[in-house]
């Protein structure tokens, strides 16, 4: 039986009252602590409130919405061997792998602490650059490369 649509809606956080924030904080967790997830996310706003002086709210959207692919590739087994065959992603699926792309990006930088780490990557993938909007061109530049076996979808 299949179970895809079942699932509640994401709820709204308290203070920005946007269900991509409540995401990001759910990706955030760590350990069952929400709290320490709700700290490290509004600091980091706080953090991009001073840098850019703009809403931080603004900057999460551009940034994510920078970040969000629109193909991947899939490896799928054709005719005894293995092909990278390139897939569309639903609208969902987007927003889930440019939030996990970039909370993968932030952890991976060089800082202080995790708030600090994911206002610069925040910051950096509102202006088109770091590390998740290369993940996105990695995986676009890959998903053209194998063009030729989108047939095997």
């Amino acid at each position: 039986m299949s179970r895809r649509g079942t699932a509640e809606k994401a709820k709204s956080d308290p203070i920005y009252r946007n269900r991509l924030v409540n995401m990001l904080i759910n990706r955030i967790l760590k350990h069952g602590k929400k709290s320490l997830a709700y700290q490290i996310l509004y600091r980091a706003m706080k953090k991009i409130q001073q840098k850019t002086e703009t809403n931080p709210l603004s900057v999460l959207r551009q940034a994510i919405r920078r970040i969000t692919p629109k193909i991947a590739v899939k490896a799928r087994r054709v005719s005894g061997s293995t092909r990278q065959v390139p897939i569309e992603i639903r609208p969902a699926q987007r927003k889930v792998l440019a939030i996990r792309w970039l909370l993968a990006a932030s952890q991976k930088r060089p800082g202080r602490n995790m708030a600090f780490k994911l206002s610069s990557e925040l910051v950096d993938a509102a202006k088109g650059k770091g590390n998740a909007i290369r993940k996105k061109e990695e995986t676009h530049k890959m998903a053209e490369a194998n063009r030729a076996f989108a047939p095997f979808r």
